[in-house]
């Protein structure tokens, strides 16, 4: 039934796991032939971390800044996952074999939502100099509605 199922569905352990810091890519390798590279800003952007998916559907942040991150140790987490760390100091997010193969086929998709998400933010992949603050100044016209009559 339903738990032969889902166990057949789990994705795969790649059989060969590099982490290229020069390159800045996680390359995958599995038993089948197949093989990933995924970029560090693309691991570090769909991170599985609650800082990066919240607690709920929903709360996800988008993560802006992250054109230049780099991954600077990866850490088997048993025989499901790994963590990744970067150097923005980011190290919580767990990447299951199942995540990381769904990145991998569908790494395409996932930059272009990514991509048009920073754009209806009118956000950047590029981080601000160092020391900049950033406001952001909302239309009062477009939330006049919220007042509610007070």
């Amino acid at each position: 039934m339903t738990g032969a199922g889902a166990s057949d569905q789990r994705a795969p352990a790649p059989t060969d796991i590099r982490l290229r810091r020069k390159s800045g890519l996680l390359e995958l390798q599995y038993s089948d032939g197949t093989r990933f590279e995924l970029p560090a800003e693309l691991l570090r952007v769909y991170s599985p971390s609650a800082e990066v998916k919240g607690h709920g559907k929903g709360q996800e942040k988008l993560q802006t800044g992250k054109r230049h991150v780099s991954m600077t140790a990866l850490e088997a987490i048993g025989q499901y996952a790994i963590r990744l760390s970067f150097d923005d100091g980011h190290n919580s997010g767990i990447y299951s074999w199942e995540l990381l193969r769904d990145l991998g086929e569908h790494q395409q998709e996932r930059w272009q939502q990514y991509l048009t998400r920073l754009q209806q933010a009118q956000a950047s992949r590029d981080a601000l100099p160092a020391g900049t603050q950033a406001i952001k100044i909302v239309d009062p016209d477009r939330n006049a509605g919220d007042a509610g009559g007070q």
